[in-house]
């Protein structure tokens, strides 16, 4: 299979991607560890990824009104509940994003589970985006199929 856009296959990385390759590559490979991605295509879509998730998450807190939140700052349930879409769009993307950095580390030479750091506190996510930041090391073809 391959990306139309650019006549690369999808289970290469598509060096130079543009934000619109990137998005249509990450949800065409929504679940897939195996293969790599280019630094491109993994920071298109972590911008992407937060501005969404911020402007998802911001909602309810722009929206100041006694039925969001009390006089004396405490959250309502309408408050929880405008996170819903929030926390779908979070669900939606949580395991493939996880899936790109994995790639990402592939294209950079190194283990997929390297991305398990995300889950230690403070520091693991810091050593994950400075792994994702490393550039291309040719030696990562080895993870192609």
């Amino acid at each position: 299979m391959t990306d139309t856009t650019s006549g690369i296959p999808l289970s290469q990385p598509l060096y130079g991607a543009t934000i619109g390759q990137a998005i249509s590559r990450f949800f065409r490979k929504y679940a897939v560890f195996t293969g790599r991605a280019s630094r491109s295509e993994f920071w298109w879509w972590a911008l992407v990824w937060a501005i969404v998730s911020g402007v998802l998450s911001a909602i309810p807190y722009t929206l100041n009104t006694p039925m969001f939140i009390t006089d004396n700052g405490v959250p309502t349930p309408v408050f929880s509940a405008a996170l819903i879409p929030y926390w779908i769009w979070w669900l939606a993307t949580v395991v493939p994003f996880f899936a790109l950095a994995w790639r990402r580390l592939h294209d950079t030479n190194r283990a997929g589970p390297f991305a398990l750091l995300w889950l230690v506190p403070f520091v693991g996510p810091i050593i994950v985006i400075i792994l994702c930041a490393l550039p291309t090391d040719p030696a990562g073809a080895r993870f192609d199929r």
